[in-house]
Protein backbone atom coordinates (compact mmCIF):
# COMPACT_ATOMS: atom_id res chain seq x y z
CA UNK A 1 0.00 0.00 0.00
CA UNK A 2 1.01 3.64 -0.55
CA UNK A 3 1.02 6.04 1.94
CA UNK A 4 -0.41 9.32 1.70
CA UNK A 5 1.42 11.70 0.28
CA UNK A 6 1.36 15.48 0.64
CA UNK A 7 2.67 17.99 -1.56
CA UNK A 8 3.55 21.72 -0.74
CA UNK A 9 5.07 24.57 -3.27
CA UNK A 10 6.71 27.02 -1.20
CA UNK A 11 9.45 30.43 -1.64
CA UNK A 12 12.86 28.95 -2.82
CA UNK A 13 14.42 30.87 0.24
CA UNK A 14 13.26 31.62 3.51
CA UNK A 15 11.89 34.82 5.10
CA UNK A 16 13.44 37.12 7.32
CA UNK A 17 11.32 35.22 10.06
CA UNK A 18 13.11 31.77 8.75
CA UNK A 19 10.05 30.37 7.52
CA UNK A 20 9.16 29.14 3.67
CA UNK A 21 6.35 31.55 2.40
CA UNK A 22 3.50 29.08 0.68
CA UNK A 23 2.75 29.93 -3.24
CA UNK A 24 -0.25 31.62 -2.12
CA UNK A 25 1.31 33.69 0.17
CA UNK A 26 4.07 34.63 -2.06
CA UNK A 27 0.92 35.29 -4.84
CA UNK A 28 -1.07 37.49 -2.26
CA UNK A 29 1.86 39.27 -1.60
CA UNK A 30 2.71 40.32 -5.29
CA UNK A 31 -0.45 41.39 -5.40
CA UNK A 32 -0.48 43.72 -2.20
CA UNK A 33 2.81 45.15 -3.78
CA UNK A 34 1.04 46.74 -6.53
CA UNK A 35 3.89 45.35 -8.79
CA UNK A 36 0.90 42.81 -11.10
CA UNK A 37 0.17 43.77 -14.00
CA UNK A 38 -3.39 44.66 -14.90
CA UNK A 39 -3.88 41.25 -16.99
CA UNK A 40 -1.85 39.36 -14.05
CA UNK A 41 -3.95 40.81 -11.05
CA UNK A 42 -7.31 39.77 -12.56
CA UNK A 43 -6.25 36.67 -13.16
CA UNK A 44 -4.79 36.30 -9.23
CA UNK A 45 -7.84 37.57 -8.14
CA UNK A 46 -10.00 35.15 -10.06
CA UNK A 47 -7.62 31.96 -9.14
CA UNK A 48 -8.00 33.40 -5.28
CA UNK A 49 -11.86 33.17 -5.46
CA UNK A 50 -12.07 29.98 -7.56
CA UNK A 51 -9.43 28.80 -4.24
CA UNK A 52 -11.92 30.30 -1.72
CA UNK A 53 -15.02 28.72 -3.22
CA UNK A 54 -13.20 25.11 -3.67
CA UNK A 55 -12.25 23.74 -0.08
CA UNK A 56 -11.94 24.94 3.36
CA UNK A 57 -10.37 27.86 4.65
CA UNK A 58 -8.74 25.78 7.76
CA UNK A 59 -9.04 29.19 9.78
CA UNK A 60 -12.74 29.17 9.62
CA UNK A 61 -12.87 26.15 11.46
CA UNK A 62 -9.85 26.62 13.65
CA UNK A 63 -9.55 30.57 14.28
CA UNK A 64 -6.29 29.74 16.41
CA UNK A 65 -4.55 27.67 13.92
CA UNK A 66 -2.43 30.28 12.54
CA UNK A 67 -1.45 31.44 15.70
CA UNK A 68 2.62 31.45 15.69
CA UNK A 69 2.34 31.50 19.51
CA UNK A 70 0.60 28.81 19.61
CA UNK A 71 1.38 26.56 16.54
CA UNK A 72 5.16 27.59 15.68
CA UNK A 73 5.82 26.74 12.03
CA UNK A 74 2.45 25.67 11.28
CA UNK A 75 2.73 25.08 7.00
CA UNK A 76 -0.29 23.62 4.79
CA UNK A 77 -0.16 20.84 2.25
CA UNK A 78 -2.49 19.62 -0.08
CA UNK A 79 -3.14 15.52 -0.11
CA UNK A 80 -1.28 14.25 -3.62
CA UNK A 81 -5.22 13.29 -4.25
CA UNK A 82 -6.69 16.81 -4.17
CA UNK A 83 -5.53 16.68 -8.02
CA UNK A 84 -8.81 19.24 -8.91
CA UNK A 85 -6.90 21.47 -6.58
CA UNK A 86 -3.44 20.76 -7.82
CA UNK A 87 -4.63 20.95 -11.59
CA UNK A 88 -4.47 25.04 -10.76
CA UNK A 89 -1.07 25.78 -9.35
CA UNK A 90 0.91 25.47 -12.43
CA UNK A 91 -0.92 28.85 -13.18
CA UNK A 92 0.53 30.36 -9.46
CA UNK A 93 3.62 29.14 -10.52
CA UNK A 94 3.70 30.68 -14.07
CA UNK A 95 2.89 33.75 -12.18
CA UNK A 96 5.78 33.72 -9.64
CA UNK A 97 8.18 32.65 -12.30
CA UNK A 98 6.91 35.84 -14.38
CA UNK A 99 7.94 37.75 -11.31
CA UNK A 100 11.18 36.21 -10.59
CA UNK A 101 9.88 34.54 -7.17
CA UNK A 102 11.94 31.57 -7.14
CA UNK A 103 9.94 28.79 -5.68
CA UNK A 104 10.42 24.90 -4.71
CA UNK A 105 7.93 21.91 -4.55
CA UNK A 106 8.17 19.81 -1.72
CA UNK A 107 6.46 16.07 -1.16
CA UNK A 108 6.75 14.10 2.44
CA UNK A 109 4.61 11.00 3.80
CA UNK A 110 4.60 12.57 6.92
CA UNK A 111 5.32 16.39 7.27
CA UNK A 112 4.72 16.69 10.59
CA UNK A 113 2.28 17.05 13.51
CA UNK A 114 -0.94 17.64 12.09
CA UNK A 115 -2.80 20.12 13.67
CA UNK A 116 -5.91 20.48 10.75
CA UNK A 117 -7.05 18.00 8.14
CA UNK A 118 -9.92 17.92 5.56
CA UNK A 119 -10.57 15.91 2.32
CA UNK A 120 -7.75 17.82 0.39
CA UNK A 121 -5.45 19.23 3.29
CA UNK A 122 -3.27 18.77 6.24
CA UNK A 123 -1.92 21.96 8.53
CA UNK A 124 1.09 20.40 10.65
CA UNK A 125 3.65 22.12 12.47
CA UNK A 126 7.62 20.57 12.56
CA UNK A 127 8.29 17.64 14.61
CA UNK A 128 10.17 18.53 17.54
CA UNK A 129 14.03 17.87 17.39
CA UNK A 130 15.48 15.04 19.79
CA UNK A 131 17.05 16.70 23.07
CA UNK A 132 21.14 16.71 22.37
CA UNK A 133 22.81 13.65 23.90
CA UNK A 134 25.38 14.17 26.37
Amino acid sequence: MTPVRYVRFESATPNDRGRYTGIFGLANGLARSGLLSAADRAWWRAANDWYDLAYPDPASVDPTLFDRGRHPGLTCWFLDSAEHLLCRVPGYLALLDRYGLAWRQRSSADPGMVRYRDDVQIAVTPYPLPAPVG
